[in-house]
């Protein structure tokens, strides 16, 4: 792939909230995508992750579960949301009571979502990387077996789509860039 390709599929890249097809996300596919995201940069070669994959036959009992976390009146809700896509990823973690490499551990952890996301792109499987509320709630820990020392990172929404979102469009690079001079 050319700079330019690479530039392009960055660009192009949207995250894919809604609309999916019935196209079904397998297994299969979500690990060959994730043994290429894993080359992410890694500090100290930790690889502070790992991944718990719900695919659509077991979605409705996930989403039941995750869902039942939120106060009653919130439920059928959340549990209808956590069932629009066709399958849910599961990033997870590992934390660090040293700053530095918490925060290293972060970073490998965005780098391979991107690159699993543009990925993902190429193959037309549409993501969105969410962090609502439950990835912080201890019960939810709890029912998804996540450590002591770990952290949901998010849920990745997955699923095949017919349409693609409009471009949002960016902060022009000179807003947002400055030469410190001394």
């Amino acid at each position: 792939m050319s700079r330019t390709e690479l530039a392009k599929l960055i660009r192009e890249r949207r995250a894919i909230k809604k609309g999916y097809n019935d196209k079904k996300v397998t297994k299969e596919t979500v690990m060959q995508l994730l043994e290429e995201s894993i080359w992410a940069p890694t500090h100290g070669m930790r690889q502070p992750w790992r991944f718990l994959f719900v695919d659509k036959d077991h979605l409705p009992g996930f989403a039941k579960k995750i869902a039942a976390t939120y106060p009653e009146e919130r439920q059928e809700n959340r549990e209808n949301y956590l069932n629009e896509p066709n399958a849910i990823l599961v990033v997870i973690m590992k934390t660090s009571d040293i700053p530095k490499q918490w925060d290293e551990n972060f970073g490998a952890v965005s780098a391979m979502i991107q690159n699993f996301w543009l990925l993902a792109w190429e193959e037309k499987l549409g993501i969105v990387w969410k962090t609502n509320p439950h990835i912080y709630d201890e019960k939810v820990k709890k029912i998804l077996n996540v450590k002591d020392n770990e952290k949901i990172a998010g849920f990745i929404h997955m699923g095949y789509f017919d349409e693609v979102p409009d471009e949002k469009g960016r902060i022009p690079l000179a807003d947002k860039f400055e030469v410190f001079e001394g």
